[in-house]
C-alpha cells in the first residue's frame, strides 16, 4: 500500500500512473539497478529494512519512482514527504512513529530539512529511535521512543548542501545521471503502449532527442504530442506531427524550451556573453535562483551551452551559434577556470 502525504499535481498523479512497478521495469539507472537487487534480496532473507539510500541528480531522472519500487519490492508501504513539509520536530516524529517494519519512508528534497529537525533523524536512522524532551525547566524529561525498523530514501538535486552527518549515515549513496537518447526511446515505446499511441518510424526517437535526457520530460512531451495528433492529424505520431507539436510547445531540435532560450539570451544580450552571477541572471528573469540552477543549468552544462567559472556563468560558442548570434571572441582566457 502506497500513501502521499504532500498533495501531488496533476502531472504528477500522471507520473504516477506511468511508474514501473519492479525493478525489472526499471530503465535507465544502470548499476544502481543490480546494487538494489542484492541489497532487497538479503534484507528480505534477513528478515530486516533495507540500507538507507541516497538518491541524487538533476529534477525528473527517477529517484520519486525508484522509491516506490523499492517499497513495492519489499512488500512494504511507502510513505512520502518533502524536507521543506517537516518544519518542527514534531512533523518527523509523527512520521515515524507511525511507520510499520520495514516500511520505505521517502523524504524529497532531503537537503531542505531544517537543522532541528535533522538532529532527530540520526538516532533515527542508527537505533531506530527517537528522544525528545517534554515540559520545560526542571520539569523537564526526555522521554526515549523505540521505532520500527525502516529505510530512509533521500532524494536531492543539491547533494553539496547535505551536512556530513547526514549524508555519512546513507548506507547506498548513488547519482542519477542524465538518461541517453536509447534509454529515453525505450521509455517512449513503453510510455506509447500505455497511452495506447500509435507511433511511425521516427517519431518516438524524434521525441527521445529532445527530451533533455529526462523521463519526466519525455513522458510530458509524449502526451502534448498525442493532444496535438488527436486534434489536429489521425491520433497517429509521425515526425510531422510531432515535430509541429514540440514547436507549438516551444521546443527546438536540441530540446530548449523557451526558459532556456531567455536564460541564455540574457547572458549574451545583458551580459555579453558573461562572465555574471547566477543572482544577477535571476534578478534579470525574474525567476527564482533554485528553478535556474536545478531545473535550466544542469543540461545547458550537459550540452555544452554554459559553463561555470570563477567569476560567473559564460555562455559558449555552441550557444551563440544556436541562437544564431555572432560570437565575439573574448581575449580574457582566465574568465573559462573551472568554477
Amino acid at each position: 500500500m502506497i500513501s502521499s502525504i504532500s498533495s501531488g499535481e496533476e502531472e504528477e498523479s500522471f507520473n504516477i500512473s506511468m511508474r514501473p512497478s519492479t525493478l525489472d521495469e526499471c530503465i535507465g539507472v544502470g548499476e544502481l539497478l543490480e546494487k538494489l537487487r542484492i541489497s532487497i534480496a538479503a534484507a528480505k532473507g534477513r528478515g530486516e529494512p533495507m540500507e538507507h539510500v541516497l538518491l541524487h541528480g538533476p529534477p525528473g531522472l527517477g529517484k520519486t519512482t525508484l522509491a516506490y519500487v523499492i517499497a513495492r519490492e519489499m512488500g512494504t508501504s511507502l510513505k512520502v514527504t518533502s524536507g521543506p513539509a517537516l518544519t518542527r520536530p514534531s512533523d518527523l516524529i509523527g512520521l515515524l512513529t507511525n511507520l510499520e517494519d520495514r516500511d520505505v519512508l521517502f523524504i524529497d528534497e532531503i537537503h531542505r530539512l531544517p537543522a532541528s529537525v535533522e538532529e532527530y533523524v540520526y538516532p533515527a536512522m542508527e537505533d531506530y529511535k527517537v528522544d525528545f524532551i517534554v515540559d520545560s525547566g526542571m520539569h523537564s524529561r526526555t522521554i526515549n521512543m523505540p521505532l520500527k525498523p525502516f529505510t530512509l530514501i533521500g532524494a536531492t538535486t543539491r547533494s553539496g548542501l547535505l551536512t556530513p552527518p547526514l549524508r555519512t549515515r546513507f548506507g547506498i549513496v548513488h547519482h542519477l545521471d542524465f538518461w541517453t537518447e536509447e534509454d529515453l526511446l525505450a521509455r517512449l515505446t513503453m510510455s506509447a503502449r500505455m497511452l495506447k499511441v500509435e507511433a511511425s518510424d521516427g517519431s518516438l526517437e524524434m521525441l527521445a532527442g529532445r527530451a533533455r535526457g529526462t523521463p519526466r520530460i519525455a513522458n510530458r512531451l509524449i502526451r502534448r504530442c498525442r493532444d496535438f495528433a488527436q486534434v489536429k492529424a489521425d491520433g497517429r505520431l509521425t515526425p510531422e506531427v510531432v515535430d509541429a507539436a514540440l514547436r507549438l510547445e516551444g521546443i527546438d531540435h536540441m530540446g530548449l524550451d523557451e526558459l532556456d532560450r531567455r536564460f541564455l539570451r540574457t547572458i549574451i544580450d545583458v551580459y555579453k556573453g558573461g562572465p555574471v552571477g547566477i543572482e544577477a541572471v535571476a534578478a534579470t528573469l525574474g525567476d527564482e535562483t533554485d528553478t535556474l540552477v536545478d531545473v535550466v543549468e544542469p543540461f545547458l552544462l550537459q550540452i555544452g551551452m554554459l559553463a561555470r567559472t570563477r567569476r560567473g556563468r559564460l555562455a559558449t560558442i555552441k550557444a551563440f551559434e544556436h541562437l544564431n548570434i555572432k560570437y565575439v571572441p573574448r581575449d580574457d582566457a582566465s574568465l573559462f577556470e573551472p568554477q
